[in-house]
């Protein structure tokens, strides 16, 4: 009997050899790490054996929007009292999602054989439909994205939750104001802007967006389809012209259908519509053309003179170059540089816009 087992033994082993292709195959296995292991499955009983795993389990509550969770307290030593009134503490002040949602946590304890249980009570100041819009961006580009896609809508908030964020109030209506700019389709009401930040430090933050609008969504929304088909209808009858004519012949249009009143409005929908804008209206309408016709562009805040006038830059077949639609475009060139600018009193932020000129093509060049 000994023999023959052996024998078989052998030839598995023979066999196995032969099969060696598929035993040396690479292989991952994945195991989901939980930082808040739950009792028994349970995910509303999580334990915990540690201070952070206390201060984790409590997140995990928020993240969740429950109102109510026990934690069974495994941890050695040390007061479970002081520890749960500091771990709440520290999710309500210095956790972003705690710091936004929470209004405060309540807990009471029941000690057991091995174990303190803590039962949670958690009232929200958020919904859970508010916890649950919230986008996470990381970077200047991902904030004006968020800003411009909650613009272009009409929303009445927006809620980041930004990694690496130092900035303040002032600098997130900056960026609103940029934003706004970027879609001349859909700037026709800045609205006002909220801004509320938490917590006050910290390496990853909350930023709570509140945008007020002055018209009903549902006229802003009236306006931005009227735009888009002038748009559209516009630059269809513009498509013959290419580039530098075509952008001339684009502010011409503009030109021929509106007139340029520092009382008008400021926005697209005045020019196209009213037949009178202020200098923003005019670039704001111009940008509109421009975005249809694939012209780079973009909208100058500044002053003429000491006071605050708006115009464009647009990418020509010399490089940027400003343009002012407040000004006749005639039959020459409207094109100007940054000297050519100056010399006539126009002033600008430099860091914001492209530089234009003679000194911006030997730089690119």
């Amino acid at each position: 009997m000994r023999s023959r087992l052996l024998a078989l033994l052998t030839a598995l082993l023979v066999g196995l050899t032969g099969c060696s292709s598929l035993l040396d195959r690479e292989y991952i296995s994945i195991t989901a790490h939980n930082t808040t292991p739950t009792a028994e499955g349970d995910p509303s009983v999580l334990r915990a054996e540690s201070y952070q795993e206390l201060v984790n389990a409590l997140i995990y509550f928020v993240s969740q929007g429950m109102e109510t969770g026990s934690v069974r307290l495994y941890m050695e030593g040390g007061d479970p009292q002081a520890d749960l009134e500091a771990a709440c503490l520290e999710v309500v002040q210095e956790d972003p999602l705690g710091a936004y949602a929470v209004e405060y946590i309540k807990y009471s304890i029941s000690s057991i054989v091995t174990y303190d249980e803590a039962d949670i009570q958690i009232t929200y100041r958020r919904t859970k439909e508010q916890i649950d819009s919230i986008s996470s961006v990381t970077g200047t580009t991902a904030i004006r994205n968020e800003l411009e896609s909650a613009l272009s809508a009409f929303a009445p908030e927006r809620v980041l939750r930004i990694s690496y964020f130092d900035g303040d109030e002032d600098y997130i209506r900056s960026l609103c104001r940029e934003a706004f700019l970027d879609n001349p389709a859909s700037a026709l009401d800045m609205p006002d802007i909220e801004v509320a930040i938490y917590p006050e430090t910290g390496r990853q933050r909350i930023v709570e967006i509140l945008l007020t609008y002055h018209l009903e969504t549902q006229e802003l929304e009236r306006r931005q389809d009227l735009l888009l088909a002038l748009q559209a209808e516009t630059v269809q009858a513009l498509s013959a012209t290419q580039g530098d004519p075509g952008i001339i012949a684009a502010a011409r249009k503009i030109q021929s259908i509106a007139s340029y009143s520092p009382d008008g409005g400021s926005t697209a929908y005045h020019a196209f519509l009213a037949g009178q804008a202020d200098s923003l209206g005019m670039s704001l309408a111009m940008a509109l053309l421009c975005q249809g016709l694939d012209v780079s562009w973009q909208v100058v805040p500044g002053t003429l003179d000491g006071q605050e006038h708006n115009w464009l830059v647009v990418l020509t077949q010399s490089g940027w170059m400003h343009l002012d639609m407040s000004t006749s475009v005639g039959w020459g060139t409207p094109f100007r540089t940054d000297q050519q600018m100056e010399q006539n009193g126009y002033q600008w932020n430099r860091d914001n816009v492209p530089a234009c000129g003679p000194a911006a093509q030997e730089e690119a060049s």
